[in-house]
């Protein structure tokens, strides 16, 4: 039963996504003149992404301290990464960000096209270039007051265990001396893991804002670095707090 209802959700996301991707465009457009961080259509978008998870009965979603993202300021939100549709209830946060994400996906019709109008950042794993590059675009954005949303572990999790983080994300916000955001994403994995687009169970996930970690307060990358894990991790295990 799960099998016929992915392969018919997934048709419905492959039916709307033009219709979504024209009112992005018109969006982009009308905002274009007083909106040049594009962050009204990055909240057009979030409703883009956050509307397959109210079509679908088996999906439930609570999100919890989303208070603690800023509306306006630069910050640098990172969080676990289980499955693709971490993607989807990230954006249920609401709040303006960029994205940084792997190249592959900015090719893909109408949802790739939409990243590259909102300015999101892409990036080619292991090339030296590309993670430079990339690095040099999040300056920018930090710079120019905006908000960036990474996954420190590069990929998603094979087994469900929290991967190792990068050192990205911390080393641009020391640089920048602005706040690091852990959120932690709970129960992706199980319903669509790493490997397949077949659905595996109902999705009950919530997405827990942590506190805000202040780069100042901290030795060194390594220890911010450990900071953000550690708070995901615990998260992860405890579940939703308050």
């Amino acid at each position: 039963m799960l099998r016929v209802f992915s392969v018919a959700y997934w048709v419905i996301i492959a039916v709307t996504c033009p219709i979504y991707f024209v009112g992005a465009v018109i969006v982009g457009i009308i905002a274009l003149p007083f909106d040049r961080r594009r962050f009204l259509l990055h909240l057009y978008t979030s409703v883009w992404a956050v509307s397959y998870i109210w079509i679908n009965p088996l999906w439930r979603l609570r999100v919890a301290g989303r208070a603690r993202l800023p509306w306006r300021g630069p910050a640098v939100l990172v969080a676990n990464h289980a499955s693709l549709i971490d993607i989807i209830v990230l954006f249920a946060l609401f709040r303006p960000f960029k994205w940084v994400s792997k190249q592959e996906i900015f090719k893909l019709p109408f949802i790739g096209w939409n990243m590259r109008l909102n300015g999101y950042v892409a990036l080619r794993r292991g090339d030296r270039d590309s993670v430079r590059s990339m690095m040099a675009a999040c300056d920018r954005l930090l710079a120019a007051g905006c908000p960036i949303m990474m996954f420190p572990e590069g990929s998603r999790t094979p087994d469900g265990e929290l991967q190792r983080f990068k050192d990205g994300a911390f080393e641009l916000a020391r640089r920048h001396g602005v706040p690091v955001l852990p959120i932690a994403v709970h129960g992706t994995g199980r319903a669509l893991p790493k490997h397949g687009l077949i659905l595996r169970d109902r999705i009950d996930a919530r997405v827990e804002v942590l506190p805000a970690l202040d780069p100042s307060s901290f030795a060194d990358l390594a220890a911010l670095r450990a900071a953000a894990r550690g708070a995901i991790e615990d998260a992860l295990a405890t579940g939703v707090r308050g």
